[in-house]
């Protein structure tokens, strides 16, 4: 069998799998830019919004971060994978970029 991995064939953001007599493509984590491998331990570099953490690229809770990230009035923080997002609290909706009482 012919490693053709070793050729690095694949795009920046798959890494190379070497099977009998071929190879294939495929993604890596979504917590990862470019990877050697399945996996957020496989990262060459964390994405924006992930953190190497125990040789892991790792979610960062930005609503956990000591300077608020959501800071309209009536405003609540939600972390998501990689990101977050800013939801008007429970009683209030959301108004032209406003949370107003319900």
């Amino acid at each position: 069998d012919l490693d053709e991995c070793a050729a690095s064939p694949c795009k920046d953001h798959q890494y190379c799998l070497n099977t009998d007599g071929s190879f294939s493509c495929k993604a890596c984590d979504a917590s990862c830019v470019g990877c050697t491998g399945e996996g957020s331990d496989k990262c060459k570099a964390c994405a924006s919004g992930y953190m190497k953490e125990d040789e892991k690229c790792t979610d960062i809770d930005e609503c956990n971060l000591p300077e608020k990230v959501c800071v309209k009035e009536n405003q609540d923080c939600v972390n998501t994978s990689g990101s977050y997002k800013c939801v008007c609290s429970e009683g209030f909706e959301d108004k032209d970029g406003t949370c107003v009482q319900t």
